[in-house]
């Protein structure tokens, strides 16, 4: 008995002696596969466990209704109702609608309704080919925005007979969006959240500094510690999308799965890379935003998008840009100055502009 009341005296001798765990760099982390993309969810606080489940859970719902590819989901029940009205949730309903104006505002270089262009390329089902021009025209031809059935909250949409939609220029972003939402209901004060070229940086790293996000090195894109650059992010979104993501070859000739709605081939606009940032406090869906505006203005090119966003900067919504061009320079707006660090020997000719 007097060993075993030792034993426990000792026991809380030590539990008292170990030091306190800081709830504020308390951490999880999980790894969550979804939307065809590998992500990485890091959650700080006392409810960082419940947060970053929750945050999977919302990722989850969202698939459900977003994938094209799964048969029993939201987009795909709309993409075969041979034109009727299809009734949808709230979120599908809302980023249609987002998808709608941000089709009008980039004078069509996003469009979600050129799935079956894509699909004629190979890039949704992984059996790529280079069809042909009669194909592609044909297939142009059944473009259109989605209609409603009221205005306000949408509850249900639908397509011209034969068109078909794919939310992947535009879903992971609206996913950080509502995983924002649940880090601010979880009270989480710091995370980092990867859901594969689309990044939030919440708060800054447990020392104080700002999260460091890499910009991928497009010439060496097989090595994930290439950078063309870093970004040195608070309470930010930034999204990247590039060619050298999805693409394959034929005939000595580079594809790549961003779609010129315009043209119905790969996007040939003198830029490999655009990357998108925006402040998290910005109202209307930042995050929707870059990701949305990260393909338009790859679509567009180096002019377009520049002076796209100098009208923004003023008038709509502001955001910060790099580009990375075909002939070897990174653009990058004047806001991220101060938060951009170029990488030494990269090769890279670096241009600020505004």
């Amino acid at each position: 008995m007097r060993r075993l009341i030792l034993y426990v005296l000792l026991l809380a001798l030590l539990g008292g002696c170990a030091a306190p765990v800081d709830p504020d760099t308390a951490r999880e982390s999980i790894q969550v596969l979804a939307m065809d993309t590998a992500m990485l969810i890091t959650t700080y606080g006392e409810r960082s466990v419940p947060a970053a489940y929750a945050c999977e859970d919302t990722i989850r719902d969202l698939e459900a209704q977003f994938s094209r590819t799964d048969p029993d989901s939201a987009v795909s029940r709309l993409n075969n109702a041979g034109g009727e009205s299809v009734e949808v949730e709230e979120d599908l309903g809302r980023l249609i609608l987002i998808a709608n104006t941000y089709h009008q505002w980039t004078n069509g270089a996003l469009d979600i309704s050129i799935a079956p262009v894509a699909s004629a390329w190979g890039f949704t089902e992984d059996s790529f080919r280079v069809p042909s021009q009669e194909e592609l025209e044909e297939l142009l031809r059944l473009k259109g925005r989605p209609q409603f059935s009221t205005p306000g909250i949408v509850t249900s949409v639908s397509l011209s007979p034969g068109q078909s939609i794919d939310l992947g220029a535009i879903a992971k972003g609206y996913a950080a969006d509502k995983i924002l939402e649940v880090l601010q209901e979880y009270e989480v004060p710091r995370a980092n959240i990867s859901l594969g070229g689309n990044v939030l940086a919440y708060g800054g790293r447990p020392d104080g500094t700002p999260w460091r996000v890499g910009i991928q090195d497009p010439a060496r894109a097989e090595n994930p510690n290439a950078f063309a650059g870093v970004l040195n992010l608070t309470d930010s979104f930034a999204v990247t999308s590039g060619g050298y993501q999805r693409f394959f070859e034929e005939n000595g000739e580079h594809y790549h799965h961003i779609i010129d709605p315009a043209t119905g081939y790969p996007a040939d606009s003198g830029l490999v890379s655009v990357t998108v940032v925006a402040d998290c406090a910005l109202p209307e869906y930042p995050g929707t935003m870059c990701d949305a505006l990260s393909t338009a203005l790859f679509v567009m090119g180096e002019e377009q998008a520049l002076d796209f966003w100098r009208f923004w900067k003023s008038s709509k919504t502001p955001f910060e840009l790099v580009l990375i061009t075909e002939d070897g320079r990174v653009v990058v707006t004047e806001g991220l100055v101060d938060r951009f660090t170029q990488e030494e020997g990269s090769g890279y000719d670096y241009e600020t502009v505004s």
